[in-house]
């Protein structure tokens, strides 16, 4: 097998398609057929052909993780377990991983805190973002670090008093209902964004204030 031409892939600067047989075969980092010292009319060996493949496969993992950026941040073991999904080799996954955190696109730490601000803004409980971001791969400490600094940054709106407010235009929305349904319902809402146990109650009560919470 023998290298036609060198061509620089429109779609991702940075990368080099390698064509034989008139046909692009691989897209590869640049400076992995620099490294391989490839050129037209190079014969591709077989320990070219296995660097090219690993190459290859670690390009196409990289884009395919620029595409999961581009909708949302990541944290990188979430990010893993979707290329994983998708049938990229380990090897690969990890090559391409590395690449994006050398790039400042991967950082679990801002990841967690830009999740952490959002959440709250909605009304999330600090231990329900812990927990949510744990299950996204966060590491325990740096879920905790995040979810600390925006309970201390008072630009943050407080997380409670966000659900109290969406809670009682549920209670409004709500009032034609028993009593019981309407408890049992915005105590499951309350649960939903991570706020239980005797807070919850007592927030349910006081909005339902002037009736009996239970029969």
């Amino acid at each position: 097998m023998i290298v036609d031409r060198l061509q620089p892939d429109p779609r991702r600067p940075g990368s080099t398609r390698v064509v034989t047989g008139g046909q692009p075969a691989w897209t590869v980092p640049a400076d992995v057929a620099r490294a391989l010292h490839l050129a037209p009319g190079v014969t591709i060996t077989a320990a070219i052909l296995e660097r090219l493949d690993q190459a290859a496969d670690e390009e196409a993992a990289l884009r395919a993780g620029l595409r999961h950026l581009e909708r949302r941040g990541h944290a990188r073991r979430e990010l893993a377990r979707k290329l994983a999904r998708k049938g990229h080799p380990e090897v690969a996954i990890e090559a391409a991983l590395d690449r994006l955190l050398a790039l400042g696109l991967l950082d679990d730490a801002a990841f967690a805190r830009q999740y952490a601000r959002a959440r709250a803004g909605r009304g999330r409980s600090p231990t329900r973002i812990r927990r949510d971001l744990q299950a996204l791969g966060v590491e325990r400490t740096v879920a905790a670090e995040a979810v600390a600094e925006v309970v201390a940054d008072e630009t943050v709106p407080d997380p409670i008093e966000r659900t109290l407010a969406q809670a009682e235009r549920r209670a409004a929305a709500m009032a034609s209902l028993p009593v019981q349904t309407r408890q049992r319902r915005l105590l499951a809402f309350f649960a939903r964004r991570g706020w239980g146990g005797s807070e919850a109650m007592d927030h349910v009560a006081r909005l339902l204030e002037g009736e009996h919470t239970s029969r």
